[in-house]
């Protein structure tokens, strides 16, 4: 079976900003102490995420601005089992102005030879070189930019688990 890389973000895909309502699960959004900050999140999320990370040809990699804070913090605070994910960070990339998360995606999937990502990340709609890279690729990249007030949704994780096969 083929690996696939699953680059994770955090803020706007995890934790929204400033969700209202309920969850696309239709329960009330939870909040949790992240040690710096609190962060909101549907739990039912968090359970998706760790059966999908269970699956045999999932490689979840850490993509988020909170670097290795996200398995220090984030993933006690919550429960996600992403404590010994790869961490991939803005070191050394972040002194353009060119986007450092495509950058070090790019170098990650050269290095360990990816052939099919999932890349979830709030921001992809508005970062063009990205989407240029992407499209591409074609159907070796699954694309997912979520509401950032809403955060991954359960057609977001079912398109993930139809990509993993």
């Amino acid at each position: 079976m083929t690996t696939v890389s699953l680059y994770l973000d955090v803020d706007g895909v995890v934790n929204p900003f400033g969700p209202m309502g309920f969850t696309d699960w239709g329960t009330e959004w939870k909040i949790a102490d992240a040690g710096i900050l609190d962060v909101v999140y549907a739990s039912e999320l968090v359970d998706e995420l760790n059966e999908l990370a269970a699956h045999p040809a999932a490689r979840f990699v850490w993509l988020t601005t909170w670097q290795r804070l996200a398995p220090e913090f984030l993933c006690p605070a919550i429960g996600l089992n992403g404590e010994h994910w790869p961490v991939l960070t803005s070191d050394g990339w972040d002194q353009t102005a060119d986007w450092w998360k495509l950058d070090v995606l790019q170098k990650d999937v050269h290095e360990y030879g990816a052939g099919r990502i999932v890349w979830m990340d709030d921001q992809l709609n508005y970062e063009a070189a990205a989407r240029s890279w992407a499209e591409f690729l074609g159907s070796r990249v699954l694309w997912i930019s979520p509401d950032p007030r809403r955060g991954l949704s359960r057609s977001d994780i079912a398109a993930v688990r139809q990509f993993l096969g």
